[in-house]
């Protein structure tokens, strides 16, 4: 009793409290002349409890580096000036500029556009000379293409550019080797042909990654870039279609990715169907399940099931045998 008298007294001399808090006085009150056993009570006082503490438990801001979801007000998110503008932001179905010089590994010029056209494209932004973030992005890539159903050069392209204008065609040729190397010895060949590490000077280097959304600083105390981690997938004309953030790709949403960005001209039937149970978010930059679709799906094949059922029961109707009845046994 002297609790409930303590909180109807801290209910009464609390000016201008929130709704949810006299629904709940009021809630408690009605309990208390019920009668309920104090058992009953604490478990449920607990339940409120943990939906209160949700209401009031607001949601902490969205990685800086990653710009999916905006923020409503100013946020601070606690970061050195150097990386406030660093980031990756989603510039979807923009048409990359093709027409960008660069130089492959073997220190030839080369146009962006010349790696596009007949198959979609994993583009990946590092620097070779990377001590840690952009080993680990490749890392992550390699990784997946060792379990893709799909083989680069044959059914995909990868092109990975420096944004490092320092670095050399040199080093380009090292990185691939090292990076070919980590595929299963049957895939190497292709990917020698589909797998591009590129350089280039500063303009063009500024205005792929300006069309790409990919925002990076250099540390002159560290000597290092500061840069966001992620890969991208174009469509063969040059879109821009998916994103992926982090370090680790999915080989899941790597192959829906590409399947949608070829326009279903690569995969099987049940990678088609695959496609139509998932749903790509940009948000997360990631693949999950379209539920209505899965409903659908479920429901057309259990009526389809009924109806085969129903038809292999009728074929099965046992003969009724003749039976004569009435009148005496001769």
């Amino acid at each position: 009793m002297k609790v409930f008298s303590m909180l109807k007294f801290n209910a009464s001399s609390s000016g201008g409290k929130p709704p949810f808090l006299t629904c709940l006085f009021r809630w408690l009150e009605q309990v208390r002349k019920r009668g309920l056993p104090p058992l009953l009570l604490a478990f449920c006082l607990l339940a409120l409890s943990a939906n209160v503490f949700a209401q009031l438990r607001q949601p902490g801001p969205s990685s800086p580096l990653y710009g999916a979801r905006p923020e409503s007000g100013a946020t601070s998110n606690g970061l050195p000036a150097a990386l406030r503008d660093v980031g990756l932001e989603q510039k979807l179905d923009q048409q990359l500029p093709l027409d960008l010089i660069f130089r492959d590994e073997n220190g030839q010029d080369v146009k962006l556009g010349q790696y596009f056209g007949q198959k979609p494209v994993v583009l990946a932004l590092v620097y070779y000379d990377c001590p840690m973030l952009c080993t680990q992005v490749l890392n992550g890539m390699v990784t997946s293409f060792r379990v893709l159903p799909f083989q680069i050069g044959k059914e995909f392209e990868v092109v990975t550019v420096s944004f490092d204008p320092r670095e050399t065609s040199a080093l380009a040729t090292t990185k691939k080797k090292v990076y070919v190397n980590y595929l299963p010895e049957k895939m190497r060949p292709a990917a020698a042909n589909g797998w591009h590490f590129l350089t280039g000077d500063e303009a063009n280097i500024a205005k792929l990654t300006d069309a790409v959304g990919f925002r990076y600083h250099y540390d002159e105390a560290t000597k290092q870039f500061a840069h966001a981690s992620g890969i991208m997938l174009a469509t063969p004309p040059g879109k821009l279609s998916r994103y992926y953030y982090g370090i680790e790709y999915s080989a899941r949403d790597l192959r829906l990715g590409l399947i949608e960005s070829s326009a279903n001209k690569i995969g099987s039937p049940v990678d088609q169907l695959l496609l139509y149970c998932y749903h790509y978010d940009p948000a997360t930059g990631k693949y999950g399940a379209a539920v209505m679709k899965i409903m659908r799906t479920a429901g057309v094949i259990t009526v389809l099931a009924i109806l085969a059922m129903l038809f292999a029961l009728k074929g099965r109707s046992p003969k009724l045998a003749d039976v004569k009845t009435g009148g005496a046994a001769q």
